[in-house]
């Protein structure tokens, strides 16, 4: 296995690293509700995917 030769510095370890950053999530409207929903995922608010009923919601009243 290679080894390094020489230490890496902070600065040389850091600029390699500035493309690696997170994104955003992409969010969309739930179309049952109107609640904000992050993409491929059920709405928490109501239950819906993709305008048919995944998971039952208790209802809190």
């Amino acid at each position: 296995m290679a080894h390094p030769k020489h230490r890496t510095s902070k600065q040389r370890r850091n600029k390699r690293r500035t493309h690696l950053k997170t994104t955003p999530a992409t969010l969309a409207s739930c179309s049952n509700c109107g609640a904000t929903v992050k993409y491929h995922t059920v709405c928490p608010e109501c239950g819906y995917y993709r305008g048919k009923l995944a998971i039952e919601k208790k209802v809190t009243a």
